[in-house]
């Protein structure tokens, strides 16, 4: 099955011209190999190759175009778009190609201007769209014949993107597989070293592909593609600079995007004490990213880090071979606090983030100023469940388990000292959100219902639409309905082990925002409230997510639903 692999004036020639139907060239593997070799022959060409990962250039709010033929009908298909430092707005389309021109029987072929109007006015038939800073992809087990358009479009600045697409996605496989449990450990914690650990990738574990790992360390976010930590550490070289029209790089020079050889033998910088940074030219100061690629290890300690800072840490798999990579869920964390600062000081009604390694503790203490008749502690467990004890001047007066959002009110006493130990979980790093006070009507996250579960109506399903209701309470509080598109293989497990429950709506896109409405009830048998979504597509998976915003604006989070629009109506 056939990705042409050739300018688009050729492309257009190879078409058939004549009365007699002619069948494309098929891939000739040797062929193709040779060809991106060769850095000239895709140089400013808007054709993609079949199996080959290309990158190029998008200036604001300038649409680009792309083309690729299949040659036969039940072709698999697959296609990949990484952004890099920006969204990206981007439409896969398919249109028949012409069987015969119009020779008048002469067998004369047309005019080559004609023979493009005749393929590219016309618009084809939309198969896949998306918006966002994701790396998103479309996968067809049986795509129809025809050629293929891939426009691409950012709105917000000249940015670097990169494509990839096969019509042999199951024997390709470019991208290292991801593991089960994708998630990045934080194992050890200390004052100046982060120690981290994570599964292999099944790339290399079962398969036995040459894989390395790529940890990236910066204070400001985690990154979602390694493509887009490039964009962040090349802000300021003359590789983020736009091409001049015509005279766009190579997409095979993969010197910008890959993983050169080191060869820095001046001194290292920060965060390591043994190992080379695989991109490190001149870093600017104000960029404070850094990257290291650590071969085959799955555990890596971290060093030379800052006491009571806090870092976020991306891991990537690397295919050796092809270049090509497939982030981790990254994680974040607070270095230890100086050794004289044991014990967090909980401050009266000011909500505390605490952040708690794999099985470790952390010790907190709340001394309220004036005399007080109760306390009360409002913790916001974001991942696992976590162990909250608190003693009252040696007194052990509570002991619990804590999942999403609990609230404890304790007896007060004057002149009272607490002390608070929390326990993270045996699966994993714990993060989470803790408010003490001695006032009464002090109130850190909103009032929840004792069910936060969402309910879909199957009955009430459409092609386009579903319906869902949820309870609310007596208190009024704005409520935020966002909606996300997911695989079909999407499941609860992948649902509980990828989402921080404490993340609120200005960590989601846009467009993923359904509405934002006030409710409450004085019945609370009445407290219910239903919405429907409208605007999705038929046969698809989305994974829907209602926010409540208190009067203090923190916000939690309801358990997240996954429902499935009909795909016959």
């Amino acid at each position: 099955m056939l990705l042409l692999r050739c300018p688009l004036p050729l492309l257009l020639l190879l078409l058939p011209l004549g009365s007699r139907p002619q069948k494309l060239p098929t891939r000739d593997e040797e062929l193709f190999q040779m060809q991106i070799r060769d850095k000239a022959f895709f140089h400013d060409s808007s054709v993609i190759p079949d199996g080959a990962e290309i990158s190029s250039y998008l200036f604001r709010d300038t649409p680009k175009r792309y083309f690729f033929v299949v040659e036969e009908d039940n072709t698999p298909l697959a296609v990949t778009v990484t952004p890099c430092d920006a969204p990206l707005e981007w439409k896969l389309s398919v249109q028949e190609l012409p069987e015969e021109a119009s020779g008048e029987g002469s067998g004369d072929p047309e005019p080559l201007e004609q023979q493009k109007q005749q393929i590219t006015n016309e618009e084809g038939t939309e198969l896949f769209s998306y918006k966002g800073n994701d790396v998103e992809y479309f996968v067809s087990s049986s795509s129809p014949s025809g050629l293929y358009q891939l426009d691409l479009l950012s709105t917000e600045k000249d940015t670097h993107f990169k494509v990839y697409a096969t019509t042999t996605p199951e024997s390709d496989q470019p991208y290292p597989e991801l593991p089960y449990d994708p998630r990045i450990d934080v194992t050890s914690l200390g004052r100046t070293t982060v120690t981290l650990a994570w599964k292999p990738s099944p790339t290399a574990s079962l398969l036995r592909q040459p894989i390395q790992y790529c940890i990236v360390i910066n204070k400001e976010h985690n990154f979602k593609s390694l493509c887009a930590v490039e964009a962040k550490l090349s802000s300021d070289d003359a590789f983020m600079m736009a091409p001049k029209p015509g005279l766009d790089f190579s997409p095979f020079d993969f010197a910008h995007f890959g993983f050169p050889a080191d060869n820095n033998s001046g001194k290292e910088r920060g965060f390591l004490k043994s190992s080379k940074f695989g991109r490190q030219t001149s870093p600017k100061p104000r960029v404070d990213l850094h990257r290291v690629c650590i071969g085959n290890k799955n555990i890596f300690t971290v060093s030379d880090l800052k006491p009571d800072t806090q870092y976020y840490f991306d891991m990537f798999a690397v295919n050796t071979n092809t270049n090509m990579s497939t982030a981790y869920v990254g994680t974040f964390a607070r270095t230890k606090e100086e050794a004289k600062q044991k014990t967090v000081e909980l401050k009266d009604g000011k909500v505390t983030d605490v952040f708690i390694k794999r099985k470790g503790a952390k010790f907190l203490r709340f001394a309220p100023v004036s005399s007080h008749q109760k306390v009360t502690f409002s913790v916001h467990s974001c991942l696992d469940a976590v162990q909250i004890q608190v003693r009252r001047d040696g007194k052990l007066l509570l002991s619990q388990s804590v999942e999403g959002v609990r609230q404890f009110q304790l007896r007060g006493k004057a002149k009272a000292k607490y002390l608070i130990r929390l326990k993270g979980s045996k699966k994993g790093a714990s993060m989470l959100k803790i408010l003490a006070t001695s006032r009464p009507n002090k109130q850190a996250f909103p009032s929840l219902p004792e069910d936060t579960r969402i309910k879909a109506f199957d009955k009430l399903r459409t092609c386009s639409s579903v319906t869902v209701a949820w309870l609310g309470t007596q208190e009024r509080n704005k409520f935020c309905i966002y909606k996300r598109e997911v695989d079909d293989n999407y499941n609860e497990e992948q649902k509980k082990r990828e989402q921080n429950q404490c993340l609120g709506p200005d960590a989601r896109k846009k467009s993923e925002k359904v509405l934002c409405k006030y409710f409450h009830s004085q019945n609370i048998q009445k407290a219910v409230t239903t919405e429907t979504i409208r605007g999705l597509q038929p046969g698809k998976s989305y994974l829907l997510d209602v926010y409540v915003i208190g009067h203090g604006g923190h916000s939690v989070k309801y358990q997240s639903k996954l429902v499935k629009t009909r795909k016959f109506c």
